[in-house]
């Protein structure tokens, strides 16, 4: 009974060391992501058909930001996204495994009495200077001190654990039941969502040594533990892909197989694998050196599993596309590159980007249908631009809802927020062309039902005001995607014209008018019509200036007055 409360008296100590590790991981995985964000879909690019390409890069990505969680989480989002074949994917996945071993490496330092005066500096930078720069590296010494804090609190809860037996008999059945410390590893590392939490606390636990002065852990006992941690971080990556695409969905259960075959393969070879870590250890493993030998065994046991899939990768792709066959192609009414998750913003927003230019495309077949109905009176067009335009509306709700996400989830640089309020304005802009498309369909519906029609000089002007906003839709669309300052401008001057446009077209039917040549009943639809399609190039107009003034921020790292008197506009507009 003394032992059960003496082990539940260290417990709440060590939750409370678990959290302040988590905690600091978290902040220094977000204050690397924040300084790097911008330029991980960059390095992204540089990946190919390469197996090893795709292994180094998702080692390097995950050694820099200190999370195969959030590479594999990111990686989905890719898939998702169509900037990531499944192929290339898996590569990554792969190297990610061996890029988060540096955690268990970070770990083995011991740094003591410095955790908490890095954690004292990291605050000084971070709060009091105003530069962004020290700021950022204050961010990152501050969570880089907290982790060891948390370290350390877990290193001082688990001293009494040396000397309880009910512990001791626990770690002897480990040993001699290898599947058991592979559950074990399994259900904890699912819980805490960390494999590299999981693995530091067994690295803290193996440290504590027995009254005759033996680690409280064996190395054999260790093993099957690491091992099940690498199966329980990949229910990380299985909840990232729900919602998102067929294809995230398989490389997520890529990440899953890949690391239950590689543990299982161990698991089984346990004894020699045992044997080669102590060799490299020099023979023997002293007691001190037990959180060395696990991180050891962590690289080698990633490294080794890289070597082993690499050549199947190929495989691996065919296998999980037969094993998930996904649910046929994607209508138009569902989210193909954004869902629930968000990952780093930079990435978030790309993904956002790429959902709204999906949605203008949608909107470019309803300006196309919109014609068909004025000109050639289709009536069965109607009921199309209708179904789309409940399309455009949901998908202005949803990508709305990722993007105030994208907010609530991070903290945005000022470029990032800058970009993030033009998409919100963008998105915007784009369900109002498409009101506009749904609008002039009823003006053709009207017609149709009065059975009158344009005269044929009207019917040419109409139809080419609507070529012009479909040449201005698709400007404004690649200028978007691509991020293109040339085009936005040529998108403005384009609008400009559209403006003069009106004027003539609006004078020269006032003219047909008093020479009897039209229709009086479609005067006013006429104009109004004319009206809604230059209201179109005024939305175009937005989303150009918009992309602009993204462009000029991140190049100059500031708005001049001109373009915050037209944010305050635009802003106005919308509200």
């Amino acid at each position: 009974m003394n032992t059960a409360a003496g082990i539940l008296g260290f417990l709440p100590g060590l939750l409370g060391g678990v959290a302040i590790f988590l905690f600091g991981m978290n902040m220094l995985s977000d204050g690397l992501q924040k300084v790097a964000g911008e330029k991980l879909k960059y390095i992204i690019s540089i990946l190919t058909n390469n197996p090893i390409i795709g292994i180094l890069v998702g080692t390097a990505v995950s050694a820099v930001i200190q999370s195969s969680s959030a590479t594999t989480v990111m990686v989905i989002g890719f898939v998702s996204a169509g900037l990531m074949t499944l192929k290339q994917a898996i590569g990554v996945i792969i190297g990610a495994n061996i890029g988060t071993t540096v955690t268990a490496w970070l770990v083995s330092i011991d740094i003591g009495e410095l955790a908490l005066p890095l954690a004292g500096i990291g605050f000084i930078l971070y709060f009091f200077p105003k530069s962004k720069k020290i700021k950022n590296i204050g961010y990152i010494v501050f969570s880089f001190g907290l982790l060891f804090v948390g370290l350390n609190v877990m290193s001082d809860q688990m001293a009494p654990l040396a000397k309880s037996q009910a512990v001791a008999d626990t770690m002897l059945k480990v040993s001699s039941d290898r599947f058991l410390g592979l559950f074990i590893g399994t259900v904890f590392t699912a819980i805490i969502q960390s494999s590299s939490a999981a693995i530091a606390i067994l690295q803290k636990l193996a440290l504590q040594t027995t009254a005759s002065g033996e680690p409280l852990i064996t190395l054999r006992a260790a093993l099957p533990i690491l091992f099940g941690s690498n199966i329980g971080t990949t229910v990380t990556a299985l909840l990232a892909s729900i919602g998102a695409s067929v294809n995230a969905k398989r490389a997520a259960l890529t990440h899953t197989i890949f690391n239950v075959a590689g543990s299982l393969i161990f698991i089984c070879l346990i004894n020699p694998y045992e044997y080669i870590v102590s060799i490299l250890m020099g023979g023997s493993i002293q007691p001190h050196r037990m959180d060395l030998a696990i991180a050891y065994s962590h690289s080698i046991f990633n490294i080794v599993n890289a070597v082993l899939f690499a050549p199947f990768i190929d495989l691996l792709a065919r296998l999980v596309t037969r094993v998930y066959k996904g649910k046929g192609e994607l209508t138009d009414r569902v989210l193909v590159y954004i869902g629930d998750k968000v990952s780093s913003p930079a990435v978030a927003m790309d993904l956002a980007m790429r959902e709204m230019v999906r949605m203008g495309r949608l909107i470019q077949k309803m300006i196309s249908c919109t014609k068909t109905v004025i000109l050639e009176q289709k009536e069965s067009l109607i009921k199309d631009v209708e179904e789309m335009e409940e399309t455009v509306d949901m998908l202005q709700n949803e990508i709305l809802n990722y993007l105030s996400k994208i907010i609530s989830e991070n903290t945005l640089s000022e470029s990032e927020s800058v970009r993030l309020t033009g998409y919100m304005r963008i998105v915007h802009d784009l369900e109002r062309i498409g009101d506009h498309c749904e609008s002039s369909t009823l003006l053709g519906q009207n017609n149709m039902e009065n059975k009158i029609q344009y005269s044929e000089k009207a019917l040419v002007e109409i139809r080419e005001a609507f070529e012009k906003i479909e040449l201005i839709m698709d400007q404004t669309l690649v200028a978007l995607e691509n991020n293109d300052k040339d085009l936005a401008l040529s998108v403005l001057s384009e609008e400009n014209k559209m403006d003069d446009i009106e004027k003539v077209l609006r004078e020269r039917h006032l003219e047909r008018l008093k020479r009897g040549e039209c229709n009086p009943v479609t005067a006013v639809t006429y104009v109004e019509l004319i009206h809604t399609i230059e209201r179109m190039t005024d939305n175009c107009k937005n989303i150009a200036e918009s992309v602009i003034d993204d462009i000029n921020h991140r190049l100059a790292g500031h708005y001049d007055t001109e373009g915050r008197a037209l944010e305050y506009k635009m802003l106005k507009n919308i509200n």
